[in-house]
């Protein structure tokens, strides 16, 4: 096979990362360029990246490259949402009714040092830390960096460029300022924050609560969510409003207010946060967005993963989307033989809708997770989905399963078809047509029934 051409890859986080494996097991020179220290030498991340959901998506992405048993040493498995309510009452409402379903609470720092690791093993790679990008120059497919130690400059060109370089991606930026492109672009914040904090192990050296699932308190507008390290400590994190309300992140601004707020509406987690006021004030809250654009491709340039569709974490899918774009870009450049150009535009055309449906679901999972999951119906409508995936595990899916787990299906179909059984299932408890005097092949036959006609716009139920 001859030499293919040199690709300039902007950002060596995980999609950056993966992306750079990838291309290099197909032959191609790389240049993975990353402005932050190498994380596997300087210790880059606390208090700044909220911890790693992995499911299905972003495994076919880490098969795609060989690395799944590396991998699953750095998982451990949560089976479910482990629910807190205000009096310490714990209730787990599983992920899946079907045997072997379930997500798994990942390291960042640890599945991009072992991409890393195995990107340096190709002799057609180079990576270079420290540097930040100045200049991305379109037309000519090149890019300026400033050395963050010695503020040298430096300039590399190639035959391609990938931006993978998050949500603030530069080369988005230049896509943007391009006066004869017509480039979409939209940037939406929460009104919502987030802090990372944590639960240390327990005094005998145990985790301080249940390992196997994700825990939440969902607090109406507001909510706290944990997840478990292999180190059996846990990493917390605080979405709270900056303003309204009794409290917010702009009034929680002394130790003594801090301490009131986790203590009456978190009681049971403040138990488990001794270091609760050092950390609060020592790691930085940070905002919530969504970005949206298009295309995706301008010149010689693709952006992808966060770069082309950064998303809300409440899906747990932000990195998962962000590995099955490598998993998805892949088959559409071996299915073009090796044009990359083609398969740029290719890409940019048949991932966007899916990148835009993740991002809704992703905000609808934010309204789910810090209110709904605690009342009644959204508990019954569980129960009713948990008991026919289990006892019909191959006739159904919840939206949950559908995204999470049915990798095989699109983000968008899996929106469509599971926002279209939510509706069924929550107007049929809601009119009383769905009870325990029913048979589950009865009740399975009435949603699908009703979803079916929603689907087609012919609703009948009001939700």
């Amino acid at each position: 096979m001859k030499s293919r051409e040199h690709i300039l890859i902007i950002g060596a986080g995980l999609c950056g990362s993966l992306l750079a494996l990838r291309l290099a097991q197909h032959d191609y020179k790389i240049t993975l360029i990353e402005k932050r220290a190498d994380l596997r030498k300087a210790d880059i991340s606390a208090g700044r990246s909220i911890n790693l959901a992995f499911s299905d998506r972003g495994m076919k992405g880490i098969k795609l490259v060989g690395l799944e048993k590396s991998v699953q040493g750095l998982c451990i498995p949560m089976y479910g949402r482990m629910l807190h309510d205000q009096q310490g009452e714990m209730q787990l409402s599983k992920y899946s009714g079907r045997e072997g379903e379930y997500i798994n609470s990942i390291s960042r720092s640890g599945l991009n040092a072992l991409l890393l690791d195995a990107v340096e093993k190709h002799d057609n790679v180079e990576i270079h830390f420290n540097q930040s990008c100045t200049d991305v120059n379109l037309e000519k497919t090149s890019a300026t960096f400033e050395d963050s130690e010695n503020q040298a400059q430096r300039s590399f060109n190639a035959d391609y460029i990938f931006g993978t370089d998050g949500a603030g991606s530069v080369v988005r930026k230049e896509m943007q300022n391009q006066k004869n492109f017509l480039f979409s672009h939209s940037q939406n914040f929460l009104t919502h924050g987030y802090k990372e904090l944590s639960f240390p192990p327990s005094e005998s050296g145990e985790y301080a609560t249940e390992k196997g699932a994700l825990h939440i308190w969902p607090r109406g507008e507001n909510m706290l969510i944990a997840l478990p390290n292999l180190d059996k400590s846990f990493t917390v994190t605080l979405f709270l409003a900056y303003e309204g309300g009794k409290y917010n992140f702009n009034n929680l601004n002394n130790p003594e207010i801090v301490e009131e707020y986790f203590k009456s509406i978190y009681p049971d987690a403040y138990k488990l946060m001794p270091e609760l006021k050092t950390e609060f004030f020592e790691n930085p809250t940070a905002p919530l967005g969504t970005v949206k654009c298009s295309p995706w491709t301008f010149k010689n340039a693709l952006i992808m993963g966060d770069a082309a569709h950064a998303i809300v974490p409440f899906y747990g899918q932000g990195m998962n989307a962000s590995f099955e774009d490598v998993f998805e870009f892949d088959k559409i450049l071996v299915e073009n033989n090796f044009d990359v150009s083609k398969s740029f535009k290719v890409f940019s055309e048949t991932r966007k809708p899916d990148a835009d449906a993740i991002a809704d679901l992703a905000l609808d999972n934010f309204h789910e997770m810090k209110s709904h999951t605690a009342q009644d119906i959204f508990l019954q409508k569980r129960k009713i989905e948990l008991a026919l995936e289990k006892e019909f595990p191959k006739q159904y899916s919840s939206k949950y399963s559908l995204v999470t787990f049915e990798e095989q299906i699109s983000y968008k179909t899996a929106m469509d078809r599971g926002r279209g059984q939510d509706k069924a299932i929550l107007g049929l408890l809601k009119n009383n047509k769905l009870h325990d005097k029913q048979s589950l092949k009865e009740q399975l036959e009435l949603i699908r029934n009703v979803t079916q006609q929603i689907l087609e716009g012919d609703v009948i139920l009001e939700h």
